[in-house]
């Protein structure tokens, strides 16, 4: 059984669940909510550039909805299309954490994206804000593509987590980059989330069963045609997956092995 031991690491934060989530594209606050407590994650995703600029908090606020005791803010940065963009939008996410109370919260979800069409991260302006933002201090979670060279250079860099793309954000393809996800997660020494283009529950436990230490989800929950439903879905697809990547898979084989062998049948045989 999985135990409060295997806990999910990012900085210096620990957190049980190894599922995250995003808040947009939900059809109302409700639902957003509703999900985000049938899913039990415990890190949840806001785009700090879809907020009001001036950050006021009143009554109709949807920030104010969720209980942040018990969730951990990411701010992320996108629709941030150069480093620069980026890095005022981790400083405005610092500032969004701390109206929530969260003063020590320096995280980011760093995304540079300046691709209008795939939506595909930059790899230079990624490595460009990443640095910056590690030496203002803080704890920085970029999103690229599964691109191994690419996750080791921002690990050396002081990077807290990498965030490969399972395929094109909000594409629903899955994971169509398996072979060099598994490298990024064998070469890591830090935990490795994937994010973007899931769509089933099915892909989340493929993910966790391939050694990631934890998937970001949004349009698949959001835009599913019951939310809440599919959020306890993928809560429970998180942790099958870890379990079974713990338990250790069988070897695979070019060919069948039968499984009652023989010689085991012929030994039952003689203690009939």
């Amino acid at each position: 059984m999985i135990n409060n031991l295997d806990s999910l690491i990012i900085g210096n934060k620990k957190f049980n669940s190894r599922l995250m989530l995003g808040t947009g594209k939900y059809q109302t606050v409700k639902t957003a909510i509703n999900s985000i407590k049938a899913s039990k994650c415990e890190i949840i995703t806001v785009a700090i550039r879809r907020l009001p600029t001036n950050l006021n908090f009143d009554n109709t606020n949807f920030l104010n909805h969720f209980d942040w005791k018990n969730l951990w803010l990411l701010p992320n940065t996108a629709g941030s299309q150069t480093a620069e963009e980026a890095i005022r939008m981790a400083f405005l996410g610092h500032e969004l954490a701390c109206r929530i109370g969260q003063e020590d919260n320096f995280f980011v979800k760093l995304e540079v994206i300046s691709d209008p069409k795939y939506l595909l991260p930059d790899p230079i302006g990624t490595l460009k804000a990443a640095e910056f933002l590690i030496k203002k201090g803080f704890t920085v979670l970029p999103y690229i593509n599964a691109d191994p060279m690419l996750a080791l250079h921002l690990e050396d860099l002081g990077c807290a987590t990498i965030m490969p793309l399972g395929s094109p954000i909000g594409s629903g393809q899955g994971l169509k980059n398996i072979t060099n996800i598994e490298i990024i997660i064998e070469n890591s020494n830090i935990p490795v989330i994937i994010d973007a283009g899931i769509r089933t529950p099915s892909e989340v436990s493929l993910a966790m069963e391939l050694g990631a230490d934890a998937v970001l989800l949004n349009t698949a929950v959001a835009q599913s045609k019951n939310p809440e439903d599919m959020a306890f879905a993928m809560n429970l697809a998180v942790q099958s997956g870890r379990l079974g990547y713990l338990a250790g898979l069988m070897d695979k084989k070019q060919y069948a092995t039968p499984s009652s062998p023989l010689n085991q049948i012929s030994k039952i045989n003689k203690l009939l």
